[in-house]
């Protein structure tokens, strides 16, 4: 399984939010690049970057910042937050990030994501968060009546080979991912699940490789100290070599 530490900026600060509310938002880092150089250092193959602010606005506005990250590291890169275009999409994949993430965009143009899965089949995530089963959006400020089993299928269908799957109330309170709705995900359909959300601590890492989920991201854990991230790797790297989890 990959363990993906994460990277959540707001004004070009690392922050941390609970529950998806960004009045809660509070700054856990004072460097964003040290941060990043930090997780390369310790063995992350792969990071999960967020532009808060672009996913509230519908367009992408701390590129600056996570462009930076891309050129003072080696890690690859996932970024999401505001990719509403093709033009987007393009920006970043053509500047060096590995893969986007649609959220949104999901929900109110499955056009433009089967646009994008067509011409960056291997660069494309969804990010499916939901709140009670239902599908959010707009930074979780909004909640769709689309169930997230509904709109897994249909991204799916789409062509999607990645889903971020965030249970929004177990965002940010290290309080264990909701597996239920993991197991109930990964049997629906063959797109590779990454698990987002709750995680704490290594029990919660060893539990996602038990239901060979491809991969976890790690925010609040890693800034708290309740998650060494190392020996996440470690425990995440030992379960691909048992035949669990995927590679890159």
């Amino acid at each position: 399984m990959l363990v993906l530490p994460a990277i959540d900026i707001i004004d070009g600060n690392c922050v941390r939010l609970y529950k998806g509310d960004y009045s809660t938002a509070h700054k856990v880092a004072d460097s964003i690049i040290e941060t990043a150089k930090s997780f390369e250092a310790t063995g992350a193959k792969f990071m999960h970057m967020v532009d808060l602010d672009g996913a509230k606005e519908g367009k992408i506005i701390n590129s600056e910042a996570i462009l930076e990250v891309r050129k003072k590291c080696d890690i690859k890169i996932e970024v999401g937050g505001g990719i509403r275009s093709m033009e987007s999409v393009e920006f970043y994949l053509e500047n060096g990030i590995d893969r986007v993430i649609l959220g949104s965009a999901a929900i109110k143009d499955p056009d433009f994501v089967r646009e994008a899965v067509k011409k960056y089949p291997d660069n494309i995530a969804v990010g499916i968060d939901a709140k009670n089963g239902f599908v959010s959006a707009e930074g979780w400020i909004n909640t769709s009546e689309i169930n997230y089993i509904d709109l897994a299928k249909q991204m799916e269908n789409i062509g999607v080979k990645y889903i971020i799957f965030t249970d929004i109330s177990k965002d940010g309170m290290l309080s264990g991912p909701n597996l239920t709705m993991l197991d109930e995900l990964k049997a629906s359909v063959k797109c590779n699940i990454i698990a987002s959300g709750g995680v704490a601590n290594l029990k919660d890492i060893i539990n996602l490789t038990d239901l060979d989920i491809y991969g976890a991201i790690c925010g609040k854990s890693i800034y708290s100290g309740t998650l060494d991230l190392k020996k996440a790797i470690e425990v995440a790297h030992a379960a691909k070599h048992n035949g669990k989890g995927a590679n890159i």
